[in-house]
C-alpha cells in the first residue's frame, strides 16, 4: 500500500508540473497574440483604442484564469489525494 501511494504521489507531482508547464506556455502564447493584435488594431485606428484596450484586458483576464485553474488542479493533485495519509506516514509525518 505504501509503495503504491508513493508511486501515485510521484506521478501526481510530474502530472502537476507538466500541466503547469503546458498551461503557462499556452497562456503566454495566447496573451502575446492578443496583445499583438490589439496593438495592430490601435495602430490602424487610434480612435478605437479605448474599446480595444478594454476588450483586450478582459480577454487577457480570461486567458490568465485558465492558467490559474490549472494551478488549482495541480495543487489538488499534489496535496489533496486519497493516499495523503499513507505518504505522510511513509515520511514520518503521521506520528
Amino acid at each position: 500500500m505504501e509503495a503504491s501511494a508513493l508511486q501515485f504521489f510521484i506521478v501526481s507531482v510530474f502530472a502537476a508540473g507538466f500541466g503547469i508547464a503546458i498551461s503557462a506556455f499556452g497562456g503566454s502564447i495566447g496573451m502575446g497574440i492578443s496583445i499583438r493584435s490589439a496593438v495592430e488594431g490601435i495602430a490602424r485606428n487610434p480612435e478605437s483604442s479605448g474599446k480595444v484596450t478594454v476588450t483586450m484586458l478582459i480577454g487577457l483576464a480570461l486567458i490568465e484564469s485558465l492558467t490559474i485553474y490549472t494551478l488549482v488542479v495541480a495543487l489538488i493533485l499534489i496535496y489533496a489525494h486519497p493516499q495523503a495519509s499513507a505518504i505522510a506516514a511513509l515520511f514520518g509525518a503521521g506520528h
